[in-house]
C-alpha cells in the first residue's frame, strides 16, 4: 500500500527505547502537534525538545524548545511546486520557533481553575477551551480518526493541547508560609495574528489579541515542606482579560510611522459588539470594560466609537470606564495609576476570586467564585494594558493572601520586598511574552513593573523597541502573519502549481532598483558634505551642486517610494487584511475588514498607483469606512 493511502487509523505509536536495526534516524518525541497537508504530501509535526517550567497540582508544565516537521507521505513534486511546499514548511517552523508555546500531560493550561472545578474531571482534550487550543485545527485529523467506528487505535491519547502565552511557576515564601505563585496567560487562537494586520472584531464577535491572564496561588498551609510541588489544599485563582477595542477598525500600513486610522461605526459593527459582550458575560460574567486610550488626539475617534457601542448595547452587564493612561501618568507619575483602583475599587471588592478548598480530599468544594472580570485594553493591548492588570492583580493577591492568614488583615503585599521583586519580574516576563507573539518585541514600560519606578533608561529602552517594532511591523509581518494563518488553519493550502502560488508574485523591476537609489543618494550626499569639510578647496560651488544633485534625487526617489509604498510593505500572501491590494485595487475592502479573512486574489504584478488614486485612498473615497487622521 502506498503511504499516502495509509488511513490514520491505521498508524500506531510503540514505545521502547532501543529503535529497529533498519532505522537511519531516531529523535526523541515528547508529543505529536498535529498533522498539516500542505500543497504535495501530509505531514505530521512533532515535539522535539521541551523546557520544564514547573509543576502545578503535581502536573509537570513544559515549554516547547522544537519542534519537527515530518513528512508521512512521498509524493512526486516538480521543482516549482518543491519549492512552495519548502516556504510553506518555513513558515509553519518559523511560527514555532518565534511563539511561546506550553502543554501539559496532566494539567489543562487552556482552563481557568475555575472552570476546572465546575466542569468533568476527565482530563482528555474534549474538556479542554476551544479557544486556547492553540494546535486545535492541526489535530482535527486525530479527532476525525477518534471518532470512526473502525478505528481500532484510539488517538485521544495522543492528542495535546497547547497554549501559545506565557506561564511561570514559582515557588514563593511570606512571613515563613510557602506557596506557588503562578501566572498564566492564554492568547486566543481566533482572529489571531500580528499587530497591524489583526485589529479590531470580526462579524462572529472575536477580538484581535484576546488573551486570559491567569493568577494562581497554591498554598498547602503553613508546615507544607518541600520544593515546588504543592499539592494544592488551598488554591486560589484571578482572570482578567484584554482585548482590542471590539468595533470594525484598522490601521493600513504605509512605511510611514503612525498608519492611518480607518474604523466604521455603522450597524455592522454594532452587531458584532453585542455577539462579543455576550459571549464574554456568558463566560465571565458581568464586563468592567477599562478603556486606556488616549482622550485627545490620534486615539480618541477610537475611544469615542467605544463608548458609544457599549452605551449602544443597552447591556447593563457593562460598565465602562475610560482612563487616559498616558495623561493620568503623565511626567513619569505612575502612581497615579491607584486613581484607577480607588474608582473600581467596589466593583473589585463585589467580584471576587476563586477560591477551591481541598483541604478534604474526599470533599473539595469551590468556597468562593468570581463573578466578573475586568476587561482593558489599549491600543495594542500590550503595554498600558500590563501596568495596569499587575496593578489589579496585586491588588487581589494582597486580599487572597490575607484570607490565607499569610498576611495581617490590612496588610498589603507591596510591603513584602523580597517577594515583590519576583511578582514584578514574573509580570514584566509576561508582558514580553505577550508582546513578542503580537508586536515582534518586548513590552514597552517594563521599566515600571519590573521596579516599581519609571526611569530615563527604560524610557530609551522603549524608544528603541519603538524603532524595532516600526521595521518589524511595516517590513516583517506580512510573513509572520502567513504562519499564524497557515498554523491555525485560516488559510489552507490546495494542490495547485506554481503559476497559482500567493507566493509567485512577481514585480516590476523598478520597485526593486529605487530603493538602492535611495541608498547610495544618501551616501552620496554625506560623501559630499565631507568633502566640504575636509577637501581644503577654496571654491565650493562645484561641490555644493553635487549635493544637490544627489539630495535633489534622494528626495525624489524617497517620495515615490511613499507614493508606493503597497508596493515596498510586507503583506500577507495568503490571507487578505484590510487595506491590502485585492485584483488591482489598492483600497482597503470594508468586507475583509468585518470578517475575519477573506482569500486573496494576486495579480502578476505589484502595481504602480498614481497620486490621484493615492489621494482617492487618503480622503476615503468610495471606501464605506471613516477615515481619522
Amino acid at each position: 500500500m502506498d503511504a499516502a493511502e495509509i488511513p490514520l487509523s491505521k498508524i500506531k505509536v510503540e514505545g521502547g527505547s532501543t529503535p529497529p536495526s533498519n532505522v537511519v534516524e531516531s529523535k526523541t518525541v515528547y508529543g505529536v502537534v498535529g498533522f498539516i497537508t500542505l500543497q504535495s504530501n501530509e505531514y505530521v509535526i512533532v515535539i522535539t525538545d521541551r523546557e520544564r517550567t514547573g509543576t502545578i497540582k503535581n502536573a509537570d508544565v513544559y515549554r516547547v524548545k522544537s519542534v519537527s516537521v515530518v513528512s508521512i507521505t512521498r509524493n512526486n513534486m516538480t521543482p516549482n511546486q518543491a519549492k512552495a511546499e519548502n516556504i510553506y514548511l518555513q513558515k509553519l517552523e518559523d511560527h514555532f520557533d518565534t511563539n511561546n508555546m506550553y502543554f501539559s500531560y496532566g494539567y489543562d493550561l487552556t482552563q481557568s481553575l475555575q472552570r476546572q472545578a465546575s466542569t468533568s474531571p476527565d482530563p482528555g482534550w474534549k474538556q479542554a477551551d476551544p479557544r486556547f487550543f492553540w494546535n486545535h485545527y492541526l489535530c482535527e485529523k486525530m479527532m476525525n480518526g477518534d471518532d470512526q467506528e473502525d478505528n481500532n487505535y484510539s488517538m485521544s491519547d495522543f492528542i495535546l493541547p497547547m497554549v501559545q502565552g506565557f506561564v511561570s511557576i514559582n515557588r514563593a515564601q511570606v512571613h515563613g508560609h510557602p506557596f506557588a505563585f503562578v501566572l498564566i496567560s492564554r492568547r486566543s487562537r481566533l482572529r489571531a495574528g500580528t499587530r497591524y494586520f489583526s485589529r479590531g472584531i470580526d462579524k462572529d464577535g472575536n477580538v484581535s489579541n484576546f488573551v486570559e491572564t491567569e493568577q494562581l496561588v497554591i498554598y498547602d498551609g503553613s508546615d507544607a515542606v518541600g520544593g515546588y510541588d504543592f499539592t494544592g489544599r488551598h488554591q486560589m485563582s484571578y482572570i482578567q482579560t484584554r482585548g482590542s477595542i471590539p468595533i470594525f477598525w484598522s490601521q493600513v500600513i504605509n512605511m510611514r510611522y503612525t498608519p492611518k486610522l480607518w474604523l466604521d461605526t455603522g450597524d455592522d459593527s454594532l452587531m458584532a459588539m453585542k455577539t462579543h459582550f455576550k459571549d464574554q458575560v456568558a463566560t465571565y460574567g458581568p464586563q468592567i470594560l477599562v478603556n486606556l486610550v488616549n482622550k485627545k488626539g490620534y486615539e480618541y475617534p477610537l475611544a469615542q466609537a467605544y463608548s458609544q457601542g457599549v452605551m449602544n448595547t443597552g447591556d447593563p452587564s457593562l460598565t465602562y470606564i475610560h482612563f487616559d493612561f498616558h495623561h493620568e501618568c503623565r511626567k513619569m507619575r505612575w502612581d497615579r495609576i491607584k486613581n484607577l483602583l480607588d474608582q473600581i475599587e467596589g466593583q473589585l471588592e463585589q467580584q471576587g476570586y476563586c477560591y477551591y478548598n481541598a483541604t478534604n480530599p474526599h470533599k473539595s468544594f469551590i468556597e468562593k467564585t468570581q463573578t466578573s472580570v475586568v476587561r482593558s485594553n489599549c491600543m495594542d493591548c500590550l503595554d498600558r494594558t500590563n501596568v495596569v492588570q499587575s496593578a489589579i492583580a496585586k491588588w487581589v493577591l494582597s486580599r487572597q493572601l490575607q484570607q490565607l492568614q499569610i498576611l495581617r488583615p490590612g496588610e498589603k503585599i507591596d510591603e513584602q520586598i523580597d517577594f515583590m521583586h519576583l511578582y514584578r519580574k514574573v509580570w514584566a516576563d509576561n508582558a514580553d511574552a505577550i508582546s513578542l507573539g503580537y508586536s515582534g518585541t518586548g513590552a514597552l514600560k517594563t521599566d515600571y513593573t519590573r521596579t516599581g519606578k519609571r526611569t530615563k533608561t527604560g524610557a530609551f529602552e522603549d524608544l528603541t523597541k519603538s524603532l524595532m517594532r516600526y521595521v518589524k511591523n511595516n517590513y516583517m509581518d506580512g510573513a509572520r502573519q502567513d504562519g499564524f494563518d497557515l498554523a491555525l488553519g485560516v488559510y489552507r493550502v490546495s494542490s495547485t502549481s506554481w503559476e497559482d502560488s500567493p507566493y509567485n508574485l512577481e514585480t516590476p523591476l523598478i520597485i526593486h532598483i529605487v530603493p538602492l537609489v535611495v541608498l547610495l543618494s544618501a551616501i552620496m550626499c554625506v560623501f559630499g558634505v565631507m568633502l566640504i569639510s575636509y577637501s581644503g578647496i577654496a571654491s565650493t560651488t562645484l561641490i555644493c551642486l553635487f549635493i544637490a544633485f544627489w539630495f535633489s534625487l534622494l528626495v525624489t526617489t524617497f517620495h515615490y517610494m511613499l507614493q508606493n509604498s503597497q508596493c515596498y510593505v510586507d503583506w500577507p500572501r495568503l490571507v487578505t487584511v484590510p487595506g491590502q491590494s485585492d485584483s488591482n485595487t489598492l483600497q482597503p475592502s470594508a468586507e475583509a475588514l468585518t470578517s475575519t479573512y477573506l482569500p486573496r486574489k494576486f495579480g502578476k504584478q505589484a502595481q504602480r498607483r498614481s497620486s490621484k488614486e493615492l489621494s482617492a485612498l487618503e480622503e476615503g473615497d468610495q471606501i464605506p469606512l471613516k477615515k481619522m487622521s
